[in-house]
């Protein structure tokens, strides 16, 4: 018998939360540098910077969500040998010799 472990599920109302924060918060950035009273090439560089974090952001997160997907598999790969070796353990078995 193997142990089902259950999967946490965001609901949608997070879900939207989330995506709407990240919206307000890269709205905010953009308007906040396109009215920078600065030169172009300050608020060029500003932009770049602001597109830079946005990416490595994505790309963390995913990195992250990588590294627990293949936690939970490995933890389930040796939950399941864990189980077959004690189902076939017999402790009243006498060994011949």
């Amino acid at each position: 018998m193997t142990k089902v472990i259950p999967q946490q599920q965001t609901t949608a109302a997070y879900a939207a939360q989330a995506v709407i924060s990240f919206a307000v918060a890269l709205g905010a950035m953009v308007v906040g540098v396109a009215y920078l009273p600065v030169g172009a090439w300050e608020r060029a560089f500003l932009a770049m910077g602001l597109l830079y974090v946005v990416t490595a952001t994505f790309t963390l997160a995913k990195v992250v969500r990588d590294r627990q997907q293949e936690g939970q598999v490995v933890s389930r790969v040796d939950q399941a040998r864990l189980d077959k070796l004690l189902a076939e353990h017999d402790p009243f078995r006498v060994e011949n010799m």
